[in-house]
């Protein structure tokens, strides 16, 4: 059972006992010729209804935290890094079904997106958007292609990690560009690459991947996203805990 799933039928228990006791059991009360005390379970449901009630709100449309455990989104995103993810970018949808009810906008190449793992629901992957709908992607020699063209990428120098990064110190740090966006990526030049013959993004999918090229589990590997299963765009890190906190990467902006 998600966390969501557990957040939402506790806020509907709580809200459900603090209405029935407010039509019916304290009236009630109110009436008895005798004191009679308000029940312990109404009222611990009175104080933690209110606190449930927003929490839900902000998780479901408006913010979530993750917290980042694998190095496929290196350098851009580091293990221990906590991030703060827009829940309304690509449309407000309900909680637990993730039912869109107002489309607010669509995503755009580059984006790192939050999104449920389509071959397991329950886990949450961050990649970045590579892919949109109708677009012809391929993969060879390191290098990616959109459309038949190859993507643009300036060689940067070697990578000096930091914390857990270091373990791909040595790697090739270098800037690729996504039309008018720009972003770094790692190549490691001891693997080979990973190639992929050309696929076509079907319609209302997207083709993910890891700026950490040479070590992500990505589309490349296990195929495209529905977009029912996006949960929300990155866009910060307010913490970032491995083997203590690393301050120079709070409040760090996502591109």
């Amino acid at each position: 059972m998600s966390f969501e799933l557990i957040l939402v039928i506790i806020t509907a228990i709580t809200g459900v006992i603090v209405y029935v006791d407010r039509v019916v059991w304290k009236p009630k009360r109110d009436r008895s010729v005798t004191t009679e005390k308000e029940p312990v379970l109404v009222e611990y449901s009175r104080s933690l209804f209110p606190v449930f009630l927003i929490v839900l709100v902000l998780r479901s449309f408006v913010v979530e935290p993750f917290r980042i455990p694998s190095g496929s989104m290196y350098p851009t995103l580091e293990i221990g890094d906590f991030i703060v993810v827009n829940k309304f970018a690509y449309g407000v949808k309900l909680p637990v079904t993730q039912t869109k009810i107002l489309p607010v906008g669509e995503p755009e190449r580059g984006d790192v997106v939050v999104f449920k793992y389509p071959k397991d629901p329950d886990v949450d992957y961050i990649k970045r958007v590579i892919g949109l709908p109708g677009d012809e992607i391929a993969y060879y020699g390191k290098t990616l292609y959109i459309n038949g063209n190859p993507v643009k990428q300036k060689l940067l120098g070697e990578y000096e990690g930091t914390a857990s990064g270091k373990v791909m110190d040595g790697a090739s740090l270098l800037e690729e560009f996504l039309e008018e966006h720009s972003h770094d990526i790692l190549l490691d030049p001891e693997k080979s690459s990973q190639d992929m013959n050309t696929v076509v993004v079907p319609e209302g999918h997207y083709f993910m991947m890891g700026d950490n090229r040479d070590h992500s589990n990505d589309s490349r590997f296990w195929g495209f996203v529905p977009e029912k299963n996006l949960k929300g765009k990155a866009f910060a890190i307010w913490m970032n805990w491995d083997d203590g906190v690393h301050f120079d990467r709070i409040g760090k902006g996502i591109e």
